[in-house]
């Protein structure tokens, strides 16, 4: 008798504790398949930890294979499910394709960013999910500070060393705790001019910080971090992102080159793929985590709905603890109904209290309903900690043990670009790559750029999705997996260009990510190779016409790009008409004169060209207006003036140039540092040290 098959679709904390259970129940009589775009696990509390430099990448990471003896790893992300079938095709590491057939699916895809329709976020914006993510952000705020200490203008110097974290929940407060000591350091070691110092913002909606915690432990983090400079505004969000800084809801105009977004999760799109009953974007199950009518579909984690048998009318939040406690529940369930375990039991929970690491010393917690703050919350967080990671607890140890005696290492490694960690991807724990596979997306997938905005926008089908940058032409529809105008440029061989030099943001992307579990796609993604232009662009209109030799309108120097906030989208992105300069388009219009150049892929061929017209300066042709017998040119000696010459009119495709952004006045003083003139006390001194 042939053992069954369980597939095991994520290996975060529900998927991961599914698979270790399952390997210990079954001993062996069922085959155990893992699906994970990654070969590890992340313990993803500890993260605000690497990108402060305190902890190795490593560290938070538990490798797969050598945890999971028993357990068949396979590298990708799912794609498409056939319940009926059941089958599961997914797409490898390298772009290659496979199938898995199962007779237990488990689905605990996790989450991805939570996206909210406001302008430029989503081409500004980093998230904070992943671990390319925290490298990221490690580098970026390194080259920061250090560009800010080299730079002679006091605006720049603000802008650059003003970090602006949205999001005032577990992650957004650590991340801000952490970054501003993790600056703050820098600083000691190299002063800024004029004796500036580092500025975070912490901004949230919400009337506390830690809303989801009790009103003590919310303030003893509020307190925690105003001691450290931490400027904390509640009842505050940002209302539009640019490249050069964010405005906020109350008006105010901040120049920054650092935006983290920490508003929230939502669930993997994959499991809206499937067509069954969801509750906000998350899998309807019962108290045994199985999906109703579906005997052989189990759920668990954050894409999973689960009854609150405590709170009758309620779901389990989307928290690590019940992700953890999920995956114990959902194994043993599924061995059960395999005849390879006990009895089935339904998922309940205690509550065993809220641990938060606010850097050095100081911390909020509450184990077990005891409120704790200090030196001792900040031994039972980091014991917690230690307890609850499912490996490498010794190595974790040596780093804090060495980051309290020795100072950190301030460098920036250059691994991690800001266009291989977009803020609406699918997969927040894989980096982009240059020349990497190409992605397809789904004709009514809710999956990749611009998904996660449709899935948070209340809009109907039929309508678009508001407050866009560029609404008015170019709009999402929710369900459609149409991709979010971007306006990455390329180089001439295929690669995204980086963002203006220091600046720490990178240009846009055009890439559509990957659509997990959609039908054939209706929109072709961007394939673009180490060797070429993307070569597929469909799906959108043509760039407006650029002047030859005038640069881009998205790096420094230029106009800025029609796809920002308060400009027109570009047109040649995904969910438009194919580009007209493209392969299969029209030829482009942005040729000297306006006239489409003809000898372009898909146009008329040129005409002193095989097959076409002849020129008009060529035997058989009319002569050209430059050549004797024919009208002078009008930039010739007797002819007209040519209209961007000296005498003539300007060239009319030619941009005027655009005022500076938001410059400082009376009335809006540039933001950013501010001249220390407190000194920190004792007991602050030694905390963030």
């Amino acid at each position: 008798m042939s053992r069954p098959r369980i597939l095991i679709v994520g290996a975060g904390f529900a998927g991961y504790r599914t698979a270790r259970t399952l390997s210990r129940v079954t001993r062996g009589r069922a085959h155990i398949t893992l699906l994970n775009p990654t070969d590890y696990f992340l313990y993803l509390p500890l993260l605000p930890q690497v990108a402060a430099g305190i902890l190795e990448p490593r560290r938070v990471t538990v490798s797969l294979s050598d945890s999971l003896p028993d357990v068949r790893l396979v590298l990708g992300e799912a794609e498409r499910i056939d319940l009926d079938d059941r089958t599961l095709r997914y797409t490898g590491p390298e772009g290659e394709e496979g199938s898995l057939s199962y007779d237990r699916l488990v689905l605990a895809a996790g989450s991805v960013n939570k996206l909210l329709p406001i302008p430029g976020v989503a081409e500004h914006a980093h998230g904070f999910r992943g671990l390319p993510e925290a490298l990221y952000l490690r580098d970026h705020v390194t080259r920061q500070v250090e560009l800010a200490a080299a730079s002679d203008d006091p605006q720049a110097c603000a802008a650059r060393c003003t970090f602006v974290v949205v999001g005032a929940g577990y992650t957004g407060t650590e991340v801000a705790a952490h970054g501003q000591m993790f600056t703050d350091a820098q600083v000691r070691k190299h002063p800024l001019r004029r004796g500036m110092r580092p500025r975070w913002m912490l901004l949230d909606v919400a009337p506390r910080v830690l809303p989801e915690m009790d009103e003590k432990l919310s303030a003893t983090a509020d307190r925690v971090l105003r001691q450290r400079g931490v400027d904390v505004r509640m009842g505050t969000s940002v209302k539009e992102a640019t490249h050069e800084g964010v405005v906020l809801t109350d008006g105010e105009s901040v120049e920054t080159r650092t935006l983290v977004w920490c508003v929230g999760v939502r669930p993997d799109p994959l499991v809206e793929s499937l067509g069954l009953p969801m509750e906000k974007g998350r899998l309807l199950v019962d108290p045994h985590l199985r999906v109703p009518g579906r005997p052989e579909l189990f759920a668990c984690g954050d894409v999973a709905a689960v009854p609150d048998l405590e709170n009758p009318g309620s779901y389990t939040p989307m928290t690590a603890q019940h992700a953890w406690r999920h995956g114990k529940i959902a194994a043993e369930n599924v061995a059960a109904s395999l005849g390879l375990g006990g009895s089935r039991k339904p998922y309940r929970h205690r509550d065993l209290g809220f641990v938060v690491d606010l850097g050095g010393a100081k911390a909020a917690a509450n184990p077990l309903g005891v409120t704790m703050s200090g030196v001792p919350a900040g031994a039972v967080t980091r014991g917690y900690h230690l307890a609850a990671m499912p490996g490498n607890r010794v190595r974790v140890a040596a780093d804090w043990l060495l980051d309290a005696v020795l100072p950190r290492q301030a460098v920036q490694l250059g691994l991690v670009r800001s266009w291989s960690v977009p803020l609406d991807t699918s997969s927040p724990e894989v980096a982009r790559v240059a020349g990497g596979p190409g992605r397809r997306q789904g004709a009514d997938a809710r999956s990749g750029p611009g998904a996660a905005l449709a899935a948070d926008t209340d809009g109907s089908p039929d309508e678009p999705a508001k407050g866009q940058p560029g609404s008015g032409t170019t709009q999402v529809r929710p369900g459609s997996g149409s991709a979010q105008p971007r306006s990455e440029p390329e180089t001439a061989k295929g690669r995204p260009l980086a963002g203006p030099p220091g600046s720490g943001h990178g240009q846009l992307r055009s890439e559509s990510e990957t659509a997990k579990g959609r039908p054939a796609a209706a929109t072709t993604a961007t394939e673009e190779t180490a060797d070429g232009p993307a070569r597929n662009r469909s799906g959108g209109e043509p760039t407006e016409k650029q002047p030859a030799g005038e640069p881009s309108g998205n790096p420094t120097g230029g106009e800025s790009a029609k796809n920002q906030p308060g400009g027109e989208p570009a047109k040649n992105q995904p969910g438009g008409e194919p580009a007209k300069n493209q392969p299969g388009g029209e030829p482009a219009r942005n040729q000297p004169g306006g006239e489409p150049a003809k000898n372009q892929p898909g146009g008329e061929p040129a005409r002193n060209q095989p097959g076409g017209e002849p020129a008009r300066n060529e035997p058989g042709g009319e002569p050209a207006k430059n050549q004797p017998g024919g009208e002078p040119a009008r930039n010739q000696p007797g002819g007209e003036p040519a209209k961007n010459q000296p005498g003539g009119e300007p060239a009319k495709n030619q941009p005027a140039p655009a005022p500076s952004p938001r410059s400082p006045g009376p009335d809006h003083p540039a933001p950013g540092p501010v001249k220390r003139t407190d000194v920190p006390d004792d007991d602050s001194a030694k905390g963030d040290s």
